[in-house]
């Protein structure tokens, strides 16, 4: 099957939203925007061995690279509208493609999202999605307003993607935890109530820490308090390893795709979600531990491509 072949099968026939008035299979997507809406855009590139594990099966690969893309635009408080896909591939596999539809396009049908064009090219498996969404332009949720006093809060557990992962590497490839890893759940809906509430957010890609960090320098240089118990957690990570192991994928360990975001202090967290902490004025992170000791010399690392 050559490249227009491949096109023609698997990307071509996707039901597509009244919004896109040209597809797949033209020189470019013609669509059409709601109007008063600004648009949100986000690109990734995920690459096989640093994005996800050799052999990983192709339903997970297509899933992941449509899920890490709409989690920056639920970060900005966004609807995900349309994707455009670029596939690298060594050889045309059938059953890979066929897997690699089904997670993607599950997901996309989830999230009401139109593949509207991409590219296909031989070479090292590669996938690169650029997704864009709709947001009120005065909405949109950004990094930097958050002020010490605020709330510090979060949709839902992390930890789970990094033990998951390390469950994979080591043989168990089945579990809730896998799962987490594999399929993650990208916050768009949750994000859409944060509009005109949060007063910043972001999305936990990179470890707690790290992306607190982000708002935290982008805010102004400002610090925050955390407390690792008010943490959520699920009765399949308190199955998986020990205290410390389990602490440090809570604030290290990245991929869990939750957004942690700022409250004004008066403000009620929202329904579903979790207040972790707070942010004050001292320009630096302290950390509260299980036993209720504060660490403020916490290492401030996460995911970097060119360091890690």
């Amino acid at each position: 099957m050559d490249e227009f072949g491949v096109i023609e099968r698997f990307f071509r026939h996707t039901p597509q939203a009244e919004s896109v008035l040209l597809g797949p299979g033209d020189d470019a997507a013609v669509i059409k925007p709601t109007p008063g809406m600004g648009l949100a855009m986000s690109m990734d590139t995920l690459l096989e061995g640093r994005h996800f594990p050799v052999g990983f099966p192709a339903e997970y690969v297509g899933w992941r690279s449509l899920a890490v893309n709409l989690s920056d635009l639920a970060a900005m408080g966004a609807r995900p509208r349309w994707a455009l896909l670029s596939l690298s591939l060594p050889q045309v596999d059938e059953a890979w493609l066929d897997g690699f539809c089904r997670g993607f396009f599950t997901l996309a049908e989830q999230m009401g999202v139109s593949l509207v064009g991409g590219d296909t090219v031989k070479g090292p498996l590669s996938i690169t999605v650029q997704v864009t969404g709709e947001v009120p332009a005065t909405r949109a949720l950004r990094r930097s307003g958050a002020r010490p006093g605020d709330k510090l809060c979060i949709t839902g557990p992390v930890g789970l993607a990094a033990a998951g992962l390390a469950n994979w590497q080591a043989g168990i490839t089945t579990g809730a935890l896998v799962q987490a890893f594999a399929q993650p759940i990208p916050q768009c809906q949750t994000s859409l109530r944060l509009q005109g509430l949060a007063t910043s957010a972001i999305d936990i890609s990179d470890g707690l820490l790290a992306d607190l960090q982000h708002i935290l320098t982008a805010s102004g240089g400002i610090g925050a308090d955390v407390h690792v118990e008010a943490l959520p957690l699920t009765s399949e990570f308190l199955s998986w390893g020990d205290g410390a192991q389990r602490q440090q994928a809570q604030l290290y360990g990245g991929d869990d795709y939750q957004l942690l975001f700022t409250l004004l202090s008066h403000v009620n967290v929202p329904r579903g979600c979790v207040q972790i902490g707070r942010i004050t004025s001292r320009p630096r992170i302290r950390v509260q531990d299980f036993q209720g000791q504060w660490h403020d010399n916490m290492a401030i690392r996460g995911w970097d491509h060119f360091t890690s």
